[in-house]
Parts: C-alpha cells; structure tokens; sequence
C-alpha cells in the first residue's frame, strides 16, 4: 500500500507540478511572463462580461426581458 502512495506522489512532483515549477523559477527573471496567464483569464473573462452586458441590453431593448418582482408566493401577502 506504502508504493501505492509513493507512486502518487512521484506523478504529482514529477509530472503534474512541472507547469508550476516552470513559472516560479520564470518568476524570478520576469514578472510579466509568470504572469501571462492570469492576463489571458482576465482578457477573456472581460470580453464574456462585455458580451452578456450586450446581450441583456439588446433584450432590454426588445422588451423581451420579464422582471417579477414576486420571486415566491409568501412574498406577495
């Protein structure tokens, strides 16, 4: 049972983690590429939002968007 552990161990130190170890030794020589990562998230999560954005103005716009303020029954007693 002990190998069985050691073996999981190995594949996470060895192989999972070599992206990881890859961008804290790039940390030390450039912030910016270390960082690349979180710029490309941040690039693609800001263009998601710009486009919901679009899309809830153009429903508004249509009169296609339904707004109940009631959002239970016990609320409208």
């Amino acid at each position: 049972m002990r190998a069985f552990f050691e073996g999981i161990q190995w594949l996470f130190e060895n192989v999972l983690f070599l992206p990881h170890d890859f961008l804290r030794k790039l940390e030390l020589t450039s912030w910016s590429g270390a960082n690349i990562i979180n710029w490309i998230f941040m690039l693609i999560c800001t263009a998601a939002m710009l486009y919901w954005i679009k899309q809830l103005q153009l429903h508004k716009a249509n009169n296609e968007e339904f707004q109940d303020t009631t959002a239970h029954s016990f609320l409208t007693k």
